[in-house]
Order: structure tokens, then sequence, then C-alpha cells
């Protein structure tokens, strides 16, 4: 398993907020599968910052591809890294 860091920018669709309780249902999911490790907005809700715990980035790209913001085109991923965590 590969921990991956993603970075999201909302823009100012207002569909991403009529998705937000069908995407964070999806966060939700994921969690209790132990996919996802930790996410949440920024206090400005600017975007968020997502930690998943996958197989490697195609999982992750899948992901993405069913999450209810990526059907309104309410994001763009600004860091979608590898992370290495110390502790």
């Amino acid at each position: 398993m590969a921990r991956y860091v993603l970075q999201l920018a909302f823009d100012g669709d207002p569909r991403r907020l009529e998705a937000r309780p069908a995407h964070r249902e999806h966060l939700r999911a994921l969690q209790a599968e132990g996919r996802l490790v930790t996410a949440g907005p920024w206090a400005d809700d600017s975007g968020a910052l997502h930690v998943y715990e996958v197989t490697d980035e195609a999982e992750l790209r899948d992901i993405l591809r069913t999450d209810p913001y990526t059907a309104v085109d309410g994001y763009e991923v600004v860091l979608l890294k590898e992370w290495t965590p110390l502790m």
C-alpha cells in the first residue's frame, strides 16, 4: 500500500455545494474501507486536503472518477503526490 496526498482547489460553481452531501458520504465510505486516512476542507473553504492509502496512483484516480464532485467539475487538482510519512 502507498499513501497519497491530494490537494484540491474549489471553484465558485454552486453545483459543488449541491454535491457536497454525496461527496462527504463517498469519503465516509472510503474511510470505512480503509482507503481514506483523513480529509477536510481548508478553513476558508477554498479547497481541501485528502490523504489516501491505496495500492497505487491508478486506484486513486479511479476513486476520483467516482467522486460526486468530479461529476460537477467542482474542483481542480493542485497536488497529487505519493507521500512517505515518518510518523
